[in-house]
């Protein structure tokens, strides 16, 4: 069976509201119909290479601070990338990855008051270098979770899980 980690940060209303969102979405019933997904849950600070590795899809979820990722996704990143298959270039910067989770299907979502961009440059670059492709829109909320963002979380959790079974 098809494993989703979702690997959160959700000190916040928001956070945790579209966290619920996303996980309803991946437990969909036509999604779950079309063939049976396990969804994973793991806090950024707690989520392990293992959790990692034995995963076939991810959605990442954070807020959005001083321009870039949480410290806690951070260090979710910082934990796992090179048990990972995280590849660095000579400089030390992300390179095209090619390791063992090379190919699996991600999605993201950010919540931030004023500025999403640097967050989302964080995360992409590194996901980028574990080789990881983006199975849908990121989900940036800026303010209130209202109804539209409610409805395009769900519709994340979803989708990456149903790239799952395909």
């Amino acid at each position: 069976m098809p494993r989703l980690l979702v690997v959160h940060h959700s000190p916040s209303r928001s956070m945790q509201a579209l966290l619920d969102r996303v996980v309803a979405g991946a437990h969909d019933e036509d999604v779950q119909a079309a063939g049976a997904v396990e969804v994973e849950v793991r806090a950024a600070l707690e989520a392990t290479a293992d959790d990692v590795l034995a995963a076939d899809g991810y959605v990442l979820g954070t807020t959005a601070n001083f321009g870039y990722m949480s410290g806690a996704l951070k260090h979710f990143f910082d934990s796992t990338f090179l048990a990972v298959g995280g590849a660095l270039d000579p400089t030390g910067a992300p390179a095209d990855g090619a390791g063992a989770t090379a190919g699996r299907p991600y999605g993201l979502w950010l919540h931030g008051r004023y500025d999403l961009t640097g967050a989302q440059r964080s995360v992409q670059s590194i996901v980028g270098a574990l080789g990881w492709k983006q199975g849908y829109d990121v989900l940036g909320v800026l303010g209130e979770v209202d109804d539209a963002a409610s409805e395009a979380a769900y519709a994340l959790g979803a989708t990456i899980a149903a790239l799952l079974t395909s």
